[in-house]
């Protein structure tokens, strides 16, 4: 025997010297038996599977499995003499598969000789030797029917537009007992693509969700079509798995008390802890971090991690590096910092639009969540309240929790509190409606169902939930602007020649997008369809703008004949683009109305992130409690500011008069004093929906957040002014730059006031407070005619697109509701300043037929 053979057969020993060290159950394979199992293509000296190996050097030390010393020197050596048996030799014992390629493109596997011992929560490396009689350069996949989502039921759109669409790949439909992730290694050092070459090793990992003895069927191939027949490119294998560690979280407020929070876990590979797609409630798994109160544990392999901690906006986000070993201290010690507390100021924050069931969340092996869940998402972002409304996915089962009161859960400053959105099902077609603090769920007639007798129309749920003390109001409340809708609408309205072109005489007095000059580009005296278009394009950025929105399905449609009708108590904001959402507020308190702003997350539909991402803070004092009911009315009566929680008014007054209280009242015009106090986070996420990352789609869509997860990133912006403005009537009268130093600002300012106004203060697109309302001889305001007809042209522009769904024996009151409404805003016109606008007939459509 050479000299080749001898080295080969003495670094054999050393490897089975390792093996026996591990499970002590193989006493030995022969070298003859290693080579029978290698490519029949297998040369003395290999420079390509030497290359392979030192890079499975490094890559093992990376994964945190390095090879140990023995094998380690076995190895290395066979490197540097590019011996290939030797290279196989040393490998062996850590290759738990054997892939073959024949020239047909056909993927065949067997077992090899590693021990198929795994560890629970962590993903334990093993290689995968290939023998590749094809020579492709393809990717080598890994599967397995015991792998992929534990769930199923998410909705693909939703996934989809958070960018999380791989979560839902291979959901678990069938209720498999799944319980192993599978992937392959191909980071550098590793690649993605065998080389072609005739052998090489690749690295498999393998994550169990359980523990104990479990078997799994691992499959192999290169592509669609490229598995053996006979089912031999699978292999069976018995894992035993090591239990992981159950890790203490001891978690403390910034005062001192226990708490829950929020936390993320990473290993050296950016890896996520629990991986997403295992994971099932407390934890869910289209969020990358979890939440845990004081005391709670969480699933560990043995290893080093980040944790990034913190509990919602209000606090910074703190990061440590945490070693988790099976024989020294399992606890890891949180300790949570705020860089501002609006309780210390009387504002209680909540979010009124939360879901426990429906778009993100799974409907198998559960309908949804449950309240403790909910609980911990709500208390873990630093909410007081958080509503959790039921709607149509999972609605008969969701339904149980409802209560006329806040859930028993519920602790002095955390409240849960189950209610309703009116969404798939009832008059969802005409705008989603947020039902809060209601005493009965069950509408008569409905039998407890989402299927049977409920409005197909808003007012009259809106009407019923007002009866029994509750209040209203839309979700989700964009009215977007549709350029070619807008410019369609206008041109059948105003075209009474049907020439297709809108002369100066036709569109004297009609509310147009812009001043007629200045949509005129051509100077020919005559408006195109093209230059409406563009005229809407160029309006929809800003605010307050005239541009008449497409009334097609999104947003809050109804709220111009709800509102009139005095039913409905507020508008959302903070989850959908901010201009569309503030802009039909802007234009109904121009009429007078009190309609207040309120601050939602529309959770997990809109935003998946973390519910709270839009938020209401409410004034309620020096409270020792946070009283549902009260909260509630605090929202009707608009005493609150809406947020991101990144930015934070915690005193705004007009003549010392706070908003959602008595007018200010003024004998004549004269000025008023507005003073305020503003806080700004040092730290904002870099994103559509705080202003911090600009839109492919410009302005118009800022604050949407839909985009706030495409493209997913973990950016944050530190530092930088932000522009305070005053709002006068929906017009800014002053502004001031203050620096977001996570310090509060105090501001003041002289604003002259001629007519009956409404007065807020606002930094777009991340704060709004509810508006204080000033009178001048008792007058109410009337603060522009345009709006009055904006209103009213809604109106009727909503009937003719949707009021064929409204049910046949709905549509006369319906009709009457909506000519009522025209009606007021008509009224509310002739009273305002005459600002050239006609106050046009509206006739509504006629009926139509049952």
């Amino acid at each position: 025997m050479d000299s080749t053979h001898l080295t080969a057969r003495t670094c054999m020993g050393t490897a089975m010297k390792s093996i026996r060290c591990v499970r002590n159950l193989r006493l030995g394979i022969s070298v003859v038996v290693l080579s029978a199992t290698l490519s029949s293509k297998l040369e003395a000296r290999d420079q390509p599977l030497a290359a392979n190996a030192a890079r499975l050097i490094q890559a093992m030390e990376l994964l945190g499995a390095p090879f140990n010393g023995e094998d380690l020197a076995c190895l290395r050596r066979a490197i540097d003499t590019e011996d290939a048996l030797e290279i196989h030799a040393a490998l062996h014992a850590h290759t738990l598969f054997g892939v073959s390629i024949n020239p047909e493109l056909r993927v065949k596997v067997k077992r090899s000789a590693a021990d198929p011992v795994l560890q629970q929560s962590g993903f334990t490396p093993f290689l995968v030797r290939v023998n590749n009689n094809a020579t492709v350069t393809r990717k080598v996949n890994i599967g397995s029917p015991q792998s992929g989502p534990v769930y199923s039921g998410a909705s693909k759109l939703t996934l989809q537009r958070q960018a999380q669409e791989e979560l839902n790949a291979n959901e678990n439909t069938d209720g498999e007992r799944r319980f192993l992730s599978v992937e392959m290694y191909d980071s550098p050092p590793m690649s993605s693509e065998l080389s072609g070459h005739h052998t090489e090793y690749v690295i498999a990992l393998i994550y169990s969700r359980e523990s104990g003895f479990r078997e799994a069927t691992i499959q192999f191939d290169i592509g669609q079509g490229t598995q053996d027949l006979g089912f031999r490119s699978e292999a069976a294998v018995l894992f035993s798995i090591a239990p992981a560690i159950p890790v203490k979280i001891q978690i403390r407020d910034s005062n001192g008390s226990r708490t829950t929070a929020r936390l993320e876990f990473y290993d050296e590979r950016g890896r996520v802890y629990p991986p997403q797609p295992r994971r099932l409630a407390p934890d869910f798994f289209f969020q990358p971090q979890i939440y845990r109160a004081d005391g709670e544990t969480v699933l560990l392999p043995p290893g080093e991690f980040t944790l990034i901690s913190g509990r919602g906006p209000e606090y910074l986000r703190k990061r440590q590096i945490v070693q988790v070993s099976a024989i020294s201290d399992r606890t890891i010690n949180v300790q949570l910092e705020r860089w501002v507390n609006p309780a210390d100021h009387g504002f209680f924050s909540g979010d009124h639009h939360i879901h426990g069931a429906g778009c993100s969340h799974y409907d198998n092996p559960t309908q949804g969540v449950t309240p403790q869940d909910m609980f911990a998402q709500v208390k873990g972002e630093g909410l007081n309240v958080g509503c959790v409304l039921t709607w149509g996915p999972c609605f008969d089962f969701q339904r149980q929790y409802f209560s006329p009161v806040a859930a028993d859960i519920s602790e002095a400053h955390t409240v849960l509190k189950y209610d309703l959105e009116i969404s798939g099902f009832g008059s969802a077609a005409l705008g989603h409606v947020c039902l809060l603090n209601l005493s009965d769920q069950t509408y008569p007639g409905s039998e407890g169902t989402s299927t049977k007798g409920w409005p197909t129309w808003t007012v009259p749920v809106m009407r019923w939930t007002k009866e029994q003390g509750a209040i209203t109001g839309y979700p989700h409340s964009a009215l977007r602007v549709v350029p070619e809708s807008t410019a369609s609408w206008l041109m059948q309205q105003i075209d009474s020649n049907l020439d297709q072109r809108i002369s100066a005489e036709e569109a004297s007095g009609r509310l147009l997008p812009q001043a007629f000059a200045d949509i005129d580009a051509d100077r020919s005296g005559t408006l195109t369809n093209r230059e409406l278009v563009r005229s809407a394009d160029r309006v929809a950025v800003q605010i307050p703008n005239t541009a008449l929105p497409s009334m097609d399905g999104g947003g809050a449609m109804e709220i111009f004949v709800s509102t009139a009708e005095g039913v409905c108590d507020f508008i959302s904001a903070m989850d959908t683009p901010r201009i569309a959402e503030w802009n039909p507020w802007y234009h109904l308190m121009n009429c007078g109305f009190p309609l207040k702003l309120s601050g939602e997350t529309d959770f997990p539909c809109m935003s998946s992130r973390r519910v709270g991402h839009g938020r209401v803070y409410v004034q309620l004092g020096d409270v020792a409690a946070v009283d549902f009911t009260d909260w509630c009315r605090g929202i009707a009566a608009g005493q609150s500011y809406v947020s991101d929680g990144f930015a934070h008014v915690l005193d705004f007054r007009v003549d010392d008069r706070p908003p959602g209280t008595e007018p200010v009242r003024l004998t004549e015009a004269t000025a008023v004093t507005v003073s305020a106090m503003v806080a700004f986070a040092r730290e904002v996420p870099r994103a559509v929906a705080h202003g911090t990352e600009e839109p492919d789609a410009g302005r118009a869509v800022v604050g949407d957040t839909v985009l706030l997860h495409a493209p997913r990133n973990t950016d944050w912006v530190v530092g930088s002014d932000r522009r305070v403005e005053v709002v006068l009537n929906g017009r800014v009268v002053h502004s001031a730059d203050v620096p977001s130093d996570g310090r509060p600002h105090r501001l003041q300012f002289e604003i002259p006031v001629e007519t009956s106004s409404w007065i807020a203060i606002r930094q777009f697109p991340q704060l709004h407070s509810n508006p204080v309302t000033v009178l001048v001889a008792d007058c109410p305001v009337r603060a522009s005619r345009a709006s009055a007809v904006w209103c009213a042209e809604s109106t009727q522009l909503l009937w003719h697109n949707r009021q064929r769904f409204i049910a046949a024996g709905e549509r006369s009151a319906a009709r009457t509701c909506y000519e009522r409404a025209i009606a007021r805003f008509s009224k509310i016109a002739r009273e305002c300043p005459d600002d050239g606008l006609t106050i046009p007939e509206l006739p509504l459509d006629p009926l139509l037929m049952p």
